[in-house]
């Protein structure tokens, strides 16, 4: 049986994101025969060869124009050994926010390089965006290598200079794989290339089967954020009151001591439903109903915990955020904030530093935060949040900053100081 894996493309503008995305669905047979004619036929008509794999992806983004997808395109595909959710981001650097979005659930980031130009300001700024998102694993597809003459020179050369940029945002090295390819030809991404003896490692799809799949952390107990209170009130359910939800980490069983906080009243669960029967055990992202021993008032936007780490509700705190609007965000902002199900007031504090990711550093004192920025602010909420710091636990630790007046999201954020774990300015070391 195969298992799942989640990642995400990124990459500067023309260094052949498409091409590879393309090139990823067509040696896994993941395209029809028709859209295969359909791009050969294109492709004869612009002169060309050999298919050009990129119109595979084009095709989708020019439905998207259209309103058909917005923003973050997400491919399915899958060989024998595992399957695979690809979300595919633009590479533009005003689409920043786009990239965060589509890594923020991912397991493994493809960052694309042209070999020709090596690493960029927008490769910098996709490895930090990537290290605030704890995102657990790299591969730098070192694309285009068959266009430069000296291949083992430059790719040893991007080679050190990438892990040198890795390491100081924190990856291990062997979190981080290093493939030379050309989306293009094909080479090292299906098959084993002879056109580059230098390299004896895995190809990419081998390394997509083969790299470990880090599981949703399970390093915090239960958390479950009640979405609806179910009340049939039926002649067969008179009585029934149970709790509907996802879970969004930890695990759960019949018997188990909960706190239910804000209220921090103590209760233990009864039973576990979902539409196919009862269970046994339950765990993160699941989705269930869950019923306690106990007649408590609970609401939407309450979370059920267990006890022995719950966390403790808090109404100000520090956050790091990602702008993702045109709206700069700005001290003393009135904005919404929604973190799992729980909606509520919000006031922007003091802005303290805004992430430098070209030269990893922090800047002090920024008087706004503008679109793609990323810093670290003070905010207070109307009503507690039950939020872990998002080093902890991701889903827990991350929230959006919500526009009342529009309904747009402004920013996303990250509960607690992220930016510590990456800057090596002199914040860091001072």
């Amino acid at each position: 049986m195969s298992d799942l894996l989640r990642l995400a493309t990124a990459g500067s503008v023309d260094d052949g994101k498409s091409t590879l995305v393309g090139r990823l669905l067509y040696d896994t047979k993941s395209v029809l025969a028709d859209q295969i004619d359909a791009v050969t036929r294109a492709s004869v008509d612009r002169g060309l060869s050999t298919p050009d794999l990129s119109l595979l992806v084009d095709g989708l983004r020019a439905e998207r124009e259209q309103g058909i997808t917005i923003d973050v395109a997400y491919r399915y595909f899958a060989t024998p050994r595992r399957s695979f959710v690809l979300a595919d981001t633009p590479g533009h650097v005003q689409y920043t926010r786009n990239t965060v979005s589509g890594a923020s659930t991912a397991q493994l980031v493809i960052l694309l390089v042209d070999a020709r130009k090596g690493v960029i300001e927008q490769t910098r700024r996709h490895a930090a965006v990537m290290a605030l998102l704890g995102v657990p694993r790299l591969v730098l597809a070192v694309n285009k290598i068959d266009l430069v003459d000296d291949p083992a020179e430059v790719y040893a050369r991007i080679c050190t200079e990438f892990t040198a940029l890795t390491t100081q945002l924190g990856w291990a090295p062997e979190n981080v794989q290093e493939i030379p390819v050309s989306a293009l030809h094909g080479d090292n991404i299906a098959t084993p290339s002879e056109r580059t003896p230098y390299y004896s490692g895995p190809t990419l799809i081998e390394h997509l089967e083969s790299v470990p799949v880090d599981a949703e952390p399970h390093n915090v107990g239960l958390r479950f954020p009640v979405q609806y209170v179910i009340r049939p009130r039926t002649a067969d359910y008179p009585d029934y009151r149970g709790y509907a939800g996802q879970i969004a980490a930890g695990e759960v069983r019949p018997g188990d001591e909960v706190l239910v906080l804000p209220a921090g009243i103590r209760s233990t669960i009864a039973k576990i439903d979902t539409m196919d029967g009862e269970l046994e055990h339950a765990e993160a992202g699941r989705s269930v109903t869950l019923l306690l021993t106990d007649d408590i008032d609970i609401s939407r936007g309450d979370v059920i915990t267990s006890p022995g780490d719950a966390p403790e509700p808090i109404s100000d705190f520090e956050a790091t955020v990602c702008v993702l609007a045109d709206k700069a965000l700005r001290p003393g902002a009135r904005l919404l904030l929604k973190h799992g199900t729980h909606t509520t007031q919000a006031i922007v504090g003091s802005l303290i530093e805004r992430f430098n990711e070209q030269e990893l550093r922090a800047d002090p004192g920024p008087e706004s935060l503008a679109l793609n920025d990323i810093g670290r602010v003070q905010i207070r909420v109307a009503s507690p949040i039950v939020a872990d710091d998002y080093a902890v636990n991701r889903h827990t630790g991350s929230f959006l900053l919500i526009d009342p007046a529009s309904g747009n999201t402004l920013a996303a954020g990250l509960v607690g100081d992220v930016l510590s774990a990456v800057e090596i300015g002199e914040r860091r070391n001072s």
